[in-house]
């Protein structure tokens, strides 16, 4: 999910009463639940889309869940200790406690690859034990409802707060909406991709129900035929094409071992899931995936490969 998911999740953890633990504990909430993004620093060292096949990897994966949430706990106590050997530790602050700082970092942190799992775009639970991909397909990276619910409990209680009232309650109620509005979503998906149009051609053999940005009761169902091609579904059944069935578009064999031309093509195999090939306008290969498919912005998920010439597949 986007950073101002995480944070919301992270301070309304916070609100919930997990701030009353420990000094500095709304830091080591929300700066944890943003931490496992610090792969993002990948895009200064790698090239082209090469950062695919690194980002949500080992920084989401059972090693770093316990090395960074130490880590910030380090940071946050040294930071703690520093402003009180200069006489600027506020005054209101609780004492800081090392075990809680970890622990609500090692809380924050757990959610993040837990909301990242949500989006068809996935996340690797087990790096660096396994690059295996798990994907939640339940909510779009920036679900907006989702951001209206969390911006405006963390308001509502730290209002409340500031009035004494009752704060925890607004925000203890709030995340058991948010899951349930999850579990809503992931009914939605699992009818999609495991009931619906599973009885006429083309027989899915795996299916992809990818959430649109604002309307989440729809799907765009991505389905795999047997014969090794995609297609996208509109909820309403229609086919509305997809890559090699829109106009204009070439559907391309190669060696199954055409990919490894390149770093980037590699980094690109290690991360797609519904990977298909078309061909350029000099003849030679481009891998996409049909998840990210967008004839508006078709070089951001995408790998050119100049020295693989396109061998037209047979229309269908």
């Amino acid at each position: 999910m986007d950073n101002l998911t995480h944070s919301l999740v992270g301070a309304l953890l916070g609100q919930a009463g997990l701030k009353k633990k420990t000094g500095l504990a709304m830091p080591a909430l929300i700066i944890g639940a943003n931490i496992p993004d610090v792969d993002a620093a990948c895009f200064f060292w790698l090239e082209g889309v090469e950062h695919l096949g690194f980002r949500r990897g080992i920084t989401h994966g059972p090693i770093a869940w316990v090395l960074l949430p130490l880590m910030l706990a380090g940071l946050l106590w040294g930071y703690d200790r520093w402003q009180e050997r200069r006489g600027a530790r506020p005054k209101d602050r609780l004492p800081v406690n090392f075990k809680w700082l970890f622990l609500l970092g090692f809380i924050a942190t757990l959610s993040h690859p837990a909301l990242d799992w949500l989006n068809v775009y996935g996340v690797r639970f087990l790096e660096p034990f396994s690059s295996q991909w798990f994907y939640g397909d339940t909510l779009f990276i920036i679900d907006v409802w989702l951001w209206a619910l969390l911006g405006f409990a963390t308001w509502f209680s730290l209002r409340r707060e500031r009035q004494g009232g009752d704060w925890m309650r607004p925000a203890r109620i709030a995340i058991a909406v948010a899951l349930a509005y999850i579990g809503m979503n992931w009914a939605i998906t699992y009818y999609n991709e495991t009931v619906r149009g599973t009885s006429s051609e083309p027989y899915p053999v795996l299916a992809v129900a990818s959430p649109p940005p604002l309307a989440f009761w729809v799907r765009e169902r991505i389905i795999e035929s047997a014969d090794g091609r995609w297609y996208s579904t509109a909820w309403s059944g229609e086919d509305i094409g997809y890559g090699y069935r829109a106009p204009g578009i070439v559907l391309c064999g190669m060696p199954d071992d055409a990919w490894a031309q390149s770093g980037e093509a590699a980094a690109f195999m290690l991360w797609s899931r519904a990977p298909f090939a078309e061909r350029a306008p000099d003849g030679s290969v481009i891998l996409r995936d049909a998840r990210f498919y967008d004839p508006r912005a078709r070089d951001r998920f995408a790998v050119a490969l100049p020295q693989v010439k396109c061998e037209e597949l047979p229309a269908r």
